[in-house]
């Protein structure tokens, strides 16, 4: 069995082994009170595309949830062309629910603007939140880009160009960082069409274009969710992305779902497992960072099981 093909059965095994495990969790099948209470912000604007306000939704950790005092920012999907915030809205609360600062970000579509406008929504949202921690509640060293189908490429584009002033655009707060401590790609798009690149684009600028071309060694860390049955993005490409992000040996973590197509997690129950896989990572690598031992051979002492 190759490498990939191990860790193609791994993330299925872990998928198949965790959903069903949820069927005692109520939580998992329907929004629980935390998810319920979460307060929501909406159409708070955090700068301009254009002369388009931009806006988002800050969804809040309800009463009696412990803050963790960190921001996850959220980007829709909808193939560029269409799709909005409050889409997401199932989605992000279960984050909340868990104490993060949940937002879902707006960025504008093709037809309004192209490559690189769209890339330069996502910083304006960054800094926005960054310039925002105090009143937000949160540590401004940590925020997490999230995204789903097209919204993946503007969470992994921003998550491989933080301060780079050629992507920065002028949507609002200059000079605030825009660097983020985690990456969340919900079956992500890589790259844009090309019908949004400017016109007589070359390959120089198409490269420029695909978020994969900044894959590098202090990339934050990756965690990414995807269906087996996907035929929108088919999983084989975050298969690839799996294998860019550990060939430059940045920290990545792969969940591949049996079973479920694209836009798996609009089912409440993923919507909650992914959140919470997604937590697990963050705590380790983000809020309180560790490493492991090498764990024994067989993970029971050499004993097997």
């Amino acid at each position: 069995m190759s490498e990939m093909t191990r860790r193609g059965f791994m993330g299925s095994a872990l998928a198949a082994a965790a959903v069903p495990a949820l069927s005692s969790v109520a939580m998992a099948q329907t929004p629980g009170p935390a998810q319920t209470n979460v307060k929501v912000e909406s159409d708070v604007v955090f700068g301009k595309g254009g002369d388009m306000d931009l806006k988002l939704d800050i969804y809040r950790p309800p009463a009696g949830v412990t803050p963790k005092r960190m921001a996850t920012i959220h980007f829709h999907g909808g193939g560029f062309t269409a799709g909005n915030k409050e889409s997401l809205s199932e989605r992000v609360k279960p984050f909340a629910a868990l104490g993060y600062v949940a937002i879902a970000a707006q960025y504008r579509l093709a037809g309004q603007a192209g490559y690189p406008a769209l890339v330069h929504d996502a910083k304006a949202a960054i800094r926005w939140v960054r310039a925002n921690a105090t009143k937000l509640g949160i540590d401004p060293a940590r925020i997490a880009v999230a995204g789903y189908s097209a919204g993946g490429y503007h969470a992994l584009f921003a998550a491989g160009t933080g301060d780079r002033a050629e992507f920065e655009g002028s949507g609002g707060n200059a000079g605030v960082s825009t660097k983020v401590a985690a990456c969340l790609a919900y079956y992500p798009a890589t790259n844009v069409p090309a019908s949004m690149l400017p016109a007589g684009s070359d390959a120089a600028a198409q490269k420029a274009a695909n978020s994969t071309t900044y894959i590098a060694a202090g990339y934050p860390p990756v965690a990414i969710f995807h269906g087996m049955k996907d035929t929108t993005i088919p999983v084989e490409s975050s298969k690839r992305l799996v294998q860019q992000f550990q060939d430059a040996q940045v920290p990545v973590e792969f969940h591949a779902f049996e079973g479920v197509p694209h836009v798996f997690d609009s089912n409440p129950e993923f919507a909650v497992i992914t959140a919470q896989l997604a937590d697990f990572f963050i705590d380790r690598h983000v809020l309180n960072p560790r490493t492991y031992p090498p764990f024994p051979a067989g993970g029971n002492g050499g004993r097997g099981v």
